[in-house]
Order: structure tokens, then C-alpha cells, then sequence
């Protein structure tokens, strides 16, 4: 038999008490029914834990080395219980999230920080690949929340819309494109050579959908699943990219890339919360998309959501708790 955590509880009160009589009526049991916990709690153990002096009990040597580990155990089992069934006030438990590469590294960092902030008992762990990848990841249920842009592919998914990403066409500084305010589609999609993302990027999606037919003439050199690196080889000339305006703010504003504004096809793209269609939102996971959906709709405006950095700014401006 195991010891139980009622068994820990009794003993805890003897100890404090020194009496079967006062701790039966602080645990409003019989006395009978201490003793017997204490008898069996005892047995378990391989002996006493208390020295008996008439009604008196004080605890032995082993009673003491059992007493600090018991109350330790008593709490946090009293902790586990008040956060998950609510009874505590705060949001508090792990969630786990994945999301592809624009919001995961340009947005939710950012939200996941200023969140944290202002529930510390909630801890966030995520994952960063692509749409196609994260859809799976949250259609097996390896992942509590998913955050995506595009189309939704899965059918055992809850797709809700957070807020609209906007894309743009990036050059080098030396690009012969460079000087130009906007990229003309069809016209202009030959003059370049193309830096994209990898197969199943929503990034990538986006740009071969919305080019249709013309999406057969680019002339793609390289394929990356990193973002990062496609601005790196897009600033020293390899080539062009299609980026969301999210990804490229701080390159641009520092003018290592040149940003073209695209004409001839829709440039708007919409970012999703996602989760499988069986969840059970715990409160955690509720607060956490509210959170990103005020901050997102209600707090910023599109200047700020183009530059990250001013989203960090203003998130450290909110008030905690």
C-alpha cells in the first residue's frame, strides 16, 4: 500500500498538536480514525515516528526527518489542486504553442514576454517551423495552440482570424530594382532572379497562389526555410523576395534592403489561431488568446505591428497584472 496524502495530512497535525484528541477534532475526524492512519502510515514506514509519553505524542528522530518532507509534499500537492481546478485567482499552468516562421519569431516572442509578465505562474513553450508543419503538429495534438497565416489545409482544426499581415517585395541596396517605389506584377517578375521559402512556408503558398499562372516564369535560384537567411542573401544580390512587411521593418528602416510596395495582385494575407477541433480550452489557453487578440485589434495600430521592436515597446508600456 502507498502512503496517501491523507495519511501525510494526519500526521502533520499530530505532530503540530502532540495529541491524537486535538488533531481528531482539527481534521473533524474521529480518534479512531487518526490513530489508525498514524498506525498504518507507521507500519508503512518500518516504525515509529513518535515517542509516546501518556496522551502526549512528540515526534522521535524519524518523525522529524518525515515532518519538513511531509508539509513540503502537502503543498504542493494543495497548489496542483488550486490551479487546475481554479480555485486559485491566477492564470497558471504550461501551454504549448507552435506557429510558423513570421509569427513566431516576429511577433509572438514579444506577446509571449509581456504575457508572462503579467501572469508568472503561466509558462509558454513554443515551437517555430512552418504552416504546414504547424498544422500537423496541432491536427496530432502534439501542440495546444497553433498560429499560422494562409489558408487552413486540415480539416480537424479551428481556425479564428487574428489580424492581417500585409507582403512585399525586398532587393538589395545594388539590385537594379532598387530604385523603384513598387514591383509591377506581371511586368517586372522576370527582371530579377528569386530567393523563396521552403515547400509548405504559408510565405511561399501566398506568392505562388496570387501569381497563378505567372508563378510558372520566376526564375528561383535558391529555397531556405529560414527568413533570416533569404534577407541576408537578398541584401548582398543574390536575388529578390517575397516577405511580409513584419519580417523586414528594422532592414529596411536601416536601408539594407530596399522594400517595393507590390502592384497587380492582392497583398494582403490574414494570420489564424488555430487549435483542434476536440480541445478542451483550459483558462490558460482563453487568457492567452485573449491576450494576443486585444493586444493585436484593440492596443496597436498597422505602423506599430510593421515594426516589431515598437510592438515590444508598447507592450512594456501596458501595465502588469
Amino acid at each position: 500500500m502507498s502512503i496517501t496524502f491523507r495519511q501525510l495530512k494526519i500526521f502533520a497535525v499530530v505532530a503540530e498538536t502532540n495529541q491524537v484528541t486535538r488533531a481528531s477534532k482539527q481534521l473533524e475526524l474521529t480518534q479512531s480514525a487518526v490513530s489508525m492512519a498514524l498506525a498504518e502510515l507507521e507500519n508503512q514506514l518500518g516504525g515509529p515516528l513518535f515517542d509516546r509519553h501518556g496522551r502526549s505524542l512528540l515526534l522521535n528522530d524519524r518523525g522529524r526527518y518525515l515532518l519538513p518532507h511531509a508539509r513540503d509534499m502537502l503543498h504542493r500537492a494543495s497548489v496542483v489542486e488550486a490551479v487546475l481546478t481554479g480555485r486559485q485567482d491566477a492564470v497558471a499552468g504550461v501551454l504549448h504553442i507552435v506557429a510558423s516562421t513570421t509569427l513566431g519569431n516576429y511577433v509572438l516572442p514579444y506577446l509571449m514576454g509581456a504575457f508572462m509578465r503579467k501572469y508568472p505562474e503561466a509558462h509558454i513553450n513554443m515551437l517555430v517551423v512552418n504552416t504546414l508543419q504547424t498544422e500537423r503538429l496541432v491536427a496530432k495534438g502534439q501542440a495546444d495552440l497553433g498560429f499560422i497565416e494562409g489558408d487552413i489545409n486540415v480539416e480537424c482544426l479551428v481556425a479564428t482570424p487574428w489580424f492581417a499581415d500585409e507582403m512585399c517585395i525586398i532587393v538589395g541596396p545594388q539590385h537594379p530594382l532598387a530604385g523603384q517605389k513598387s514591383f509591377r506584377i506581371p511586368g517586372d517578375l522576370k527582371k530579377t532572379s528569386w530567393v523563396m521559402r521552403e515547400e509548405g512556408s504559408g510565405t511561399a503558398e501566398f506568392f505562388s497562389k496570387r501569381l497563378g499562372r505567372h508563378a510558372r516564369s520566376l526564375n528561383v535560384i535558391t529555397r531556405t526555410g529560414y527568413t533570416e537567411a533569404i534577407k541576408k542573401e537578398v541584401e548582398v544580390g543574390v536575388g529578390a523576395a517575397c516577405l511580409s512587411r513584419l519580417t523586414v521593418a528594422r532592414e529596411v528602416e536601416a536601408g539594407w534592403l530596399r522594400l517595393l510596395d507590390i502592384e497587380g495582385i492582392n497583398k494582403s494575407r490574414q494570420f489564424w489561431f488555430i487549435q483542434h477541433e476536440d480541445k478542451v480550452v483550459t483558462r490558460l489557453m482563453a487568457e492567452f488568446l485573449r491576450f494576443c487578440e486585444n493586444a493585436v485589434q484593440k492596443q496597436l495600430d498597422t505602423a506599430t505591428l510593421s515594426s516589431p521592436w515598437k510592438l515590444q515597446a508598447l507592450l512594456d508600456a501596458q501595465p502588469q497584472g
